[in-house]
């Protein structure tokens, strides 16, 4: 059974930091591409970073030079370093893993609210 658990979110003010965690389970972790999504309320959901199993990122134009994906195999753990937030960063963030032309799967979510 395949498992996507994040944690890390929380409050925290603007210009401030989180880290947000994804510990996987049931799925062969370092073949698998992972990535975060997030959506606020009343907004569709943005695909905010992206890191390949050969660790080649990307990031939405939105993140760019705020946020940092990182990876650990050897933990099947991938990370989201959240740096200068925004008020407007506020949302559910989702875990995932994908391969080409296989399933996707998602973690359940983890609030993130940045106060102004």
């Amino acid at each position: 059974q395949v498992q996507l658990v994040e944690s890390g979110g929380g409050l925290v003010q603007a210009g401030g930091s989180l880290r947000l965690s994804c510990a996987a389970s049931g799925i062969i972790f370092s073949a698998y591409t992972m990535g975060w999504y997030r959506q606020a309320p009343g907004k569709q959901r943005e695909l905010v970073a992206v890191i390949r199993s050969g660790g080649i990122t990307n990031y939405a134009d939105s993140v760019k030079g705020r946020f940092t994906i990182s990876r650990d195999n050897a933990k099947n753990t991938v990370y989201l370093q959240m740096n200068s937030l925004k008020p407007e960063d506020t949302a559910v963030y989702y875990c995932y893993a994908d391969l080409p032309n296989g399933p996707k799967y998602w973690g359940q979510g983890t609030q993130v609210t940045v106060s102004s």
